[in-house]
């Protein structure tokens, strides 16, 4: 003959874990978080990017004036901005991962009375794609 406590401590030891329905119901839950968090993550990402790469174009502008001003002729190349001390390296384009890839614009205009020779005058992002507001990174 079972004893009533000794039908409960059978029934105890069936009842623990979770029931299937349970568990999909946990699972579809966490589905649902990670499918609006991901987006958002991504959407991040780009965000710090483009962020990083108006940083950088702002400093080689502003570098590549300052050379300008300072040697009274405009810099050739890029590379010229780190051999005269005006930046360490030239950044990699946070959109191509390569230091290789920014486009030069080059003028034969002078930008001041004192300049002698023309040369690099504004640089941009060698990426083609299109930015959160709608420009390509190459117009920025």
């Amino acid at each position: 003959m079972v004893r009533a406590s000794q039908f409960a401590v059978v029934r105890r030891s069936q009842r623990r874990g979770f029931t299937l329905i349970e568990l999909m119901i946990v699972i579809s839950i966490i589905l649902i978080l990670v499918s609006i968090a991901v987006p958002m993550y991504q959407q991040s990402i780009i965000r710090a990017k483009e962020a990083v790469l108006r940083q950088d174009l702002k400093t080689m502008r502003d570098q590549i004036d300052n050379y300008t001003m300072d040697k009274e002729k405009a810099p050739q190349a890029l590379q010229d901005l780190v051999e005269g001390g005006y930046l360490r390296i030239i950044p990699k384009d946070p959109f191509t991962g390569s230091a290789d890839t920014w486009q030069v614009e080059n003028s034969d205009t002078l930008q001041s009375l004192d300049q002698t020779e023309p040369g690099i005058t504004d640089v941009h992002s060698g990426s083609s794609l299109t930015g959160s507001d709608g420009n390509a990174y190459s117009s920025w």
